[in-house]
């Protein structure tokens, strides 16, 4: 059975592309890259996301990457000027995550819009 993809971003860790992040019904996946889990010195980007060739399949958004948003008036603020429902975890973790702190980097991929 096919699952349907709404949206979907990648996934960078210090600059390196190393998986997708979609959004699935009732919730949103993780997929690690095959190349990057090739590599010898790959690194997950979470002690709760180790790497696996399965995807982790999520209830709503992971806590690994609701916790790269912005909280309080600051989130309040984002999601007024992006134009995001604060409701909206996904699209505010695809439109806010591109500058994280940390070495996390989330974009839009451009194949799935």
């Amino acid at each position: 059975m096919t699952t349907v993809v709404t949206r979907a971003a990648l996934v960078y860790l210090a600059g390196q592309r190393v998986g997708r992040l979609e959004e699935i019904p009732g919730g949103t996946r993780f997929t690690y890259d095959q190349q990057w889990l090739d590599r010898p010195d790959a690194l997950p980007v979470s002690v709760t996301l180790p790497l696996q060739h399965e995807p982790y399949d999520t209830a709503g958004v992971h806590p690994f990457f609701l916790n790269l948003l912005p909280e309080g008036w600051l989130l309040d603020t984002t999601a007024k000027l992006l134009k995001i429902s604060k409701d909206d975890a996904f699209g505010l973790v695809m439109h806010t995550c591109g500058d994280c702190i940390g070495a996390v980097e989330i974009h839009p991929d451009p194949d799935s819009e």
